[in-house]
């Protein structure tokens, strides 16, 4: 098994059973090892009393985003810190889009860097997640 189909696989186990990232619309676009990337587009219901995307809907797409690049190996990993720095407001009707890349995975301890940008390439949020592997796989190989 190649890593881009080692890492589709473990995307779709895990798809199958991410109500919350269903739940928030987030569509599942692409993934890799230690890649993936992820979309939503900002409704009524993303926005906060400001009326532009809620920060937490941001950190949910990026930290989804984050969840699929750290299982890309099939090895059952969790976040065990994240953080987010906002840089642009995310508006109703934007297209999200939340890149993450592997930083580098010593042992059971990774990092991972997730830029947030929106259809005109702005950049919304950049999101560092440190993952932990906690044993087990994704699907059965």
């Amino acid at each position: 098994m190649t890593p881009k189909e080692r890492a589709t696989k473990s995307a779709e186990a895990m798809w199958a059973n991410d109500q919350a990232s269903k739940w928030f619309g987030m569509d599942l676009v692409e993934v890799d090892e230690g890649r993936a990337v992820l979309t939503l587009t900002v409704g009524d219901h993303h926005c906060n009393g400001h009326g532009i995307c809620h920060g937490g809907v941001t950190h949910a797409l990026a930290d989804s985003a984050f969840a699929f690049a750290c299982n890309s190996r099939n090895v059952a990993t969790v976040g065990q810190h994240t953080m987010m720095s906002y840089l642009a407001p995310g508006k109703k009707g934007d297209h999200l889009t939340a890149i993450a890349s592997e930083v580098a995975v010593t042992g059971r301890s990774g990092i991972y860097d997730v830029r947030v940008t929106n259809q005109d390439n702005t950049l919304i949020a950049e999101f560092r997640g440190m993952s932990r592997a906690v044993g087990g796989q994704n699907f059965q190989e």
